[in-house]
């Protein structure tokens, strides 16, 4: 497996991996995201600012992760000091047919180089509450449950705030 910074050219190839990706969250009962979210013009910029991962599996696009160093307002509803910078993990997925191949972690463990790298030493991340694979997955890479939050952006959902600190940055 191989992961790299996405390109423009990668996008629609992310689109159609989004598609699949909210066809599985629908039948799963996660509304986390729709059809116009993620999009293309959100890919878009995260492209142009050098924060748009792609894992590769035998030259093929296997799964997407945005890492930023925003700080997001709405970690404020959390147990975590949401003034310590950090990384933050985003529109984390993973094409449906390479489910299993550990193409999620691959791309969590990037957000710890990217934090290690950038002398941060603290990744955070959300998921919707009905999103049983990140809620079994961040646990297990090591992520402290922060607390459940409420998003601007989907007010009538419920997530699920997670962190990790870093060790030796």
């Amino acid at each position: 497996m191989r992961i790299r910074l996405a390109k423009e050219e990668d996008i629609p190839l992310l689109m159609e991996i989004v598609r699949r990706v909210v066809s599985l969250m629908r039948l799963q009962g996660n509304l986390q995201w729709e059809e116009h979210y993620p999009n293309e013009a959100v890919f878009r910029e995260d492209v142009s600012l050098a924060r748009l991962w792609v894992a590769e599996i035998d030259d093929t696009v296997a799964g997407v992760v945005a890492l930023t160093t925003d700080r997001e307002a709405d970690y404020d509803q959390a147990d975590l000091d949401n003034e310590q910078p950090a990384v933050v993990i985003h529109r984390l997925a993973v094409d449906p047919s390479f489910h299993g191949s550990g193409v999620a972690k691959a791309l969590m463990q990037k957000a710890e180089q990217v934090a290690t790298a950038k002398g941060l030493s603290l990744v955070r991340t959300d998921t919707n509450s009905e999103n049983e694979a990140t809620r079994r997955l961040f646990p297990k890479k090591g992520y402290r449950f922060a607390g459940e939050i409420s998003l601007r952006a989907r007010p009538n959902l419920r997530f699920l705030c997670y962190e990790k600190h870093l060790q030796d940055v």
